[in-house]
């Protein structure tokens, strides 16, 4: 009852509100006009023959995660080819740069039953992959009358989205009901998909452990790797406002025990480079080289701040130790999965509420190292650089976790397998 209510609303509303809050968001440059045919519904690109994998991710994040799916469907079906829809226009402009052969990029159509029906008329998807929690109820309802599979991957519900959703209970029941079956991010998750309303809901665990390698350029690598030479070296990534002014403090202390000692610095926006240069160079008297600038590390460099973007698998592969920022302040963390696989000893602070589930299964493993606060990092750090035993025992520890992960691919893949054949016979 409630979709049918939501479609006649949106209809009805769209002429009048809706049509004038898109016109909003193609001039702030939110809407890709070129292409905003597609999202009425009407694309330009011609379907390709055979069988259609469709994927649906929100944004850059969750069509990242995807691509190790992406190219193990194409691995195991020649035949068939993939469409990837986003609602964003930076998570085009990756999936333009990322996405195989075979593979290509739509936009999602806006919410109205009649550009769904229209897209999905069109493309005829074989089997329908949703990612994480992006529940648009034209759209999904428009898939479950055309029989099509739909198979949430990934699925994700916060403690605040899952007390939300139990007061509307009728609402959220109705949406899951569209599904063929649910697969949660943990068990967490999957439980409450099930208290939700959801079939078939089960973890066969995150598929964003299952990531592919980050880029590096080789070149631009060896350039940095010969200005280093033999110096000892560790990486601060994904640092927020303030962490970095918090380890600087301790920096000088650090290179008393380590004298040829050279910190890197990866912010999580690059455009904060200048400030933190400018903070340690002030405050704590260190000599700071900044990438952007094209600034060479020499002898004399303390801290090297790696303010650029598309870079980051260089930081991770030539630094033996990482501290994942995010984690200092009350943000949450950011993802410590990928210098895991870069095989590094990676150390985050005590905020790590993003990744309750990665933290606890890294624990377990022995393969993250918690520190209380900026002291401990910096004891953390001298014994690691002192002892290359330990270090090389929580880089082994690290790897061997973060590879034994990304199974989790297999898991997925051979759920959707199961509807792939059911659908080819």
């Amino acid at each position: 009852m409630f979709i049918k209510i939501y479609n006649t609303l949106v209809v009805i509303l769209y002429p009048v509100l809706i049509r004038r809050y898109i016109e909003k968001r193609k001039k702030i440059g939110k809407e890709d006009v070129k292409r905003f045919n597609e999202r009425v519904g009407r694309p330009v690109m011609k379907r390709p023959e055979g069988r259609l994998v469709w994927l649906h991710g929100a944004s850059v994040g969750e069509s990242i995660s995807m691509l190790p799916l992406i190219n193990r469907l194409l691995e195991i079906y020649p035949d068939i080819h993939v469409m990837v829809t986003t609602g964003t226009t930076t998570s085009a402009e990756v999936m333009a740069k990322r996405l195989p052969e075979r593979a290509f990029h739509q936009y999602l159509p806006i919410d109205n039953p009649v550009f769904a029906a229209r897209f999905v008329r069109y493309w005829q998807p074989t089997i329908a992959l949703w990612f994480e929690s992006e529940f648009w109820p034209a759209m999904l309802s428009t898939i479950k009358r055309k029989n099509i599979p739909l198979i949430l991957i990934n699925g994700r519900i916060s403690n605040k989205t899952f007390k939300r959703w139990q007061q509307f209970e009728f609402i959220i029941k109705e949406l899951l009901s569209c599904f063929t079956a649910c697969l949660g991010q943990s068990e967490e998750d999957a439980y409450r998909l099930r208290v939700l309303g959801a079939k078939d809901a089960m973890c066969l665990g995150n598929l964003k452990y299952a990531g592919l390698p980050i880029p590096v350029d080789t070149e631009k690598k060896n350039e940095i790797l010969k200005q280093i030479g033999k110096r000892p070296l560790w990486l601060i990534s994904s640092t927020h406002h303030d962490e970095e002014a918090k380890i600087g403090r301790f920096l000088r202390e650090l290179k008393e025990k380590h004298p040829n000692l050279i910190t890197l610095i990866a912010p999580r926006h690059p455009h904060r480079g200048p400030e933190i240069q400018d903070c340690l160079r002030d405050e704590y008297d260190l000599n700071v080289a900044l990438r952007s600038k094209d600034e060479k590390i020499t002898p004399e460099t303390d801290v090297y701040i790696a303010d650029t973007i598309g870079e980051m698998g260089i930081w991770y592969e030539i630094s033996p130790i990482v501290f994942v920022g995010g984690s200092l302040i009350p943000h949450g963390g950011q993802n410590f999965i990928e210098p895991s696989r870069c095989r590094d000893a990676v150390i985050v602070g005590p905020h790590m509420h993003n990744f309750t589930d990665a933290m606890a299964r890294a624990k377990r493993a022995d393969a993250i190292i918690q520190v209380n606060d900026v002291i401990d990092l910096i004891d953390m750090v001298d014994q690691l650089l002192k002892n290359k035993e330990l270090l090389e025992a929580k880089r082994s520890l690290a790897y061997n976790w973060a590879t034994g992960e990304a199974k989790v691919l297999d898991g997925i893949v051979e759920k959707i397998q199961g509807y792939m054949e059911n659908e080819n016979s």
